[in-house]
């Protein structure tokens, strides 16, 4: 291991989870179509929201039939609007091995005070026991963990003929890993996760049992405007139109057309995939022949291939005392961000201390191939500065 500095740098340092990297070329002047100074419900405005749902359903592959709105507050938002609105008739099985799902089963059972809850946990860097999943059950759950780097491999998990419907986080997964629709009746997210759009706006699909849920369940509790879908008993098509709950940003909505445009510009979702693979592989080709650093999950089919998460395994660093391992691999992190090669790349707070690179599609291979280099630049550095003892 060299302290010697890599005589290459990553061209794009944004290796975030969220908000993450924008689309390789992308420039403010990529925005000057945008429809300012205008209502979002005046013609102009409509029709640049409805083709952001047209792309996103089209880019995606959502079946027909299934419906495809823009809701406030990210991805945050449209997983609560699902909670508030569609619980309640079933019980509820939920499932969480990172710090979202954790959160919804917070919401699930503290706020709207569920009584008939499963809950199936597993620590970071593992899946629960996906068997013991009853499908009369309404089930939530993320896809993709994004502070755990733990996918689901699949959906066949999930009963074809199930009863409940199913509600899946897939913030992180949307864009970058394929969503069996057939076997999820919501499935959420946001445009600032795997296309790097900007915060503040979520997405939420909704299948024909989700719909008929809506319209025939009346919550135990009062909704909230925002989080509403439908209007006399029935599905407010409008949202699903463009027709938005509250004022959106139009300069948001025309950087994700944007990114969207660019998705099928370089072949849609196949290749967004492959970017994000590629990506993924970068990482872990220099995981498997570097000794001090591991996956979170030790399992490689359950291993995300965009919020991509490491611990450090180096027994020197191990023996240390809890603080100081953070403080060690904090360090690493802060050093290159003060080197301007990658930022944010630390562990999400909740999660076990460690490292967390964005690999998703919108970052280029070359930019992780030199981050690889520099990671190995900043342990060393960081191994140096240890007590001998250690």
């Amino acid at each position: 291991m060299t302290t010697t500095t890599p005589g290459v740098r990553p061209a794009i340092p944004h290796f975030s989870s969220g908000p993450c990297a924008k689309r390789p070329g992308w420039s403010l002047q990529a925005l000057t179509d945008a429809v300012l100074g205008r209502s979002h419900r005046s013609k102009s405005g409509k029709a640049k929201l409805k083709r952001a749902i047209d792309l996103t359903a089209e880019i995606l592959g959502v079946p027909a039939g299934y419906r495809v709105g823009i809701v406030p507050a990210s991805d945050t938002g449209a997983v609560e609007m699902a909670l508030w609105s569609l619980l309640g008739p079933r019980p509820v099985t939920m499932l969480a091995w990172e710090s979202f799902g954790e959160g919804w089963i917070g919401d699930v059972q503290k706020e709207l005070k569920l009584k008939d809850v499963t809950v199936l946990k597993a620590p970071y860097g593992q899946l629960p026991d996906l068997s013991k999943v009853d499908p009369k059950t309404d089930v939530v759950f993320t896809w993709n963990g994004t502070t755990s780097g733990v996918r689901v491999p699949n959906a066949d998990w999930i009963a074809a003929d199930r009863e409940g419907l199913t509600i899946c986080d897939a913030t992180s997964a949307a864009f970058a890993q394929p969503l069996d629709f057939a076997k999820l009746d919501v499935v959420t997210f946001s445009w600032q996760k795997a296309l790097g759009g900007e915060a503040a706006h979520g997405m939420i699909v909704l299948s024909p049992r989700a719909v008929e849920r809506l319209e025939s369940h009346t919550p135990a509790w009062p909704l909230p405007k925002i989080f509403r879908m439908t209007k006399g008993g029935k599905i407010n098509e409008d949202i699903f139109e463009g027709g938005t709950i509250n004022t959106p940003s139009m300069l948001c909505v025309e950087d994700y057309l944007d990114t969207l445009d660019w998705a099928k510009s370089i072949g849609g979702l196949k290749a967004l995939f492959a970017r994000a693979d590629s990506n993924a592989k970068a990482v872990a080709d220099w995981v498997a022949h570097t000794p001090w650093i591991a996956h979170l999950a030790d399992d490689p089919a359950l291993r995300s291939n965009t919020s991509v998460c490491l611990k450090v395994v180096d027994p020197a660093v191990l023996k240390l005392a809890p603080d100081a391992q953070a403080k060690f691999v904090k360090g690493i992190a802060a050093a290159l961000e003060k080197e301007g090669v990658a930022y944010d790349i630390d562990a999400y707070r909740d999660a076990p201390s460690g490292l967390r690179i964005w690999c998703g599609a919108t970052v280029e291979r070359s930019d992780v191939d030199a981050l690889t280099l520099w990671l190995d630049w900043a342990y060393a550095k960081a191994k140096d500065a240890l007590p001998k003892a250690a």
